[in-house]
């Protein structure tokens, strides 16, 4: 009896424990802005945001536009994500105003829902034009360009893609750093 106890009680903080970084980020709300004198005066998104605020803002169109397009092209990408899922996050900075966000931003997307990879696991962090990100994130993590796609496994980086990253292909680069995850 006292055994069972012990292990209930185990299993209780366990679970109690996330296994994400993102728990008490993800409650962060988000505030929108205008880009005045810029085209158009377009509302930017700055703080924490998530996958249905891209795709239900009509402001943020773009999103729904590139995803119908966006073909990750490295079947490797999608397997290491597949198989990998459940060990690892994905933060990504991003900026609602920035061409290169626009671009890829949906491309992750897609590789996320080729291989079941869980919003949850994913924690979007829209910056202003001069890169600044809610709770200092910015200088936590060194943000330099946008878009920038880390990969943490337990909070900790263990790499990142940078813009267009070395080579041009996001999805395969972020595939080889997820494929080293033990």
């Amino acid at each position: 009896m006292k055994r069972n106890i012990i292990i209930l009680s185990v299993l209780i903080i366990l679970s109690s424990c996330s296994n994400t970084p993102f728990k008490n980020l993800s409650k962060v709300k988000y505030t929108t802005t205008r880009d005045e004198g810029h085209e158009g005066n377009s509302k930017i998104a700055i703080g924490i945001i998530n996958r249905s605020v891209l795709e239900n803002d009509t402001a943020f169109h773009w999103f729904n536009e590139n995803y119908k397009f966006a073909k990750p092209d490295d079947a490797n990408a999608v397997k290491a994500f597949e198989e990998k899922k459940d060990k690892f996050q994905v933060l990504i900075f991003g900026g609602t105003w920035c061409e290169d966000t626009k671009n890829l931003l949906p491309l992750f997307y897609k590789l996320a829902d080729k291989s079941n990879f869980s919003e949850k696991n994913i924690l979007l962090v829209a910056v202003d034009r001069t890169k600044v990100a809610v709770k200092d994130l910015h200088k936590k993590y060194n943000l330099q360009l946008l878009p920038t796609f880390i990969v943490l496994r337990n909070g900790i980086e263990v790499g990142r893609v940078v813009e267009y990253g070395k080579t041009g292909a996001i999805d395969k680069e972020l595939g080889e750093i997820v494929s080293k995850i033990e």
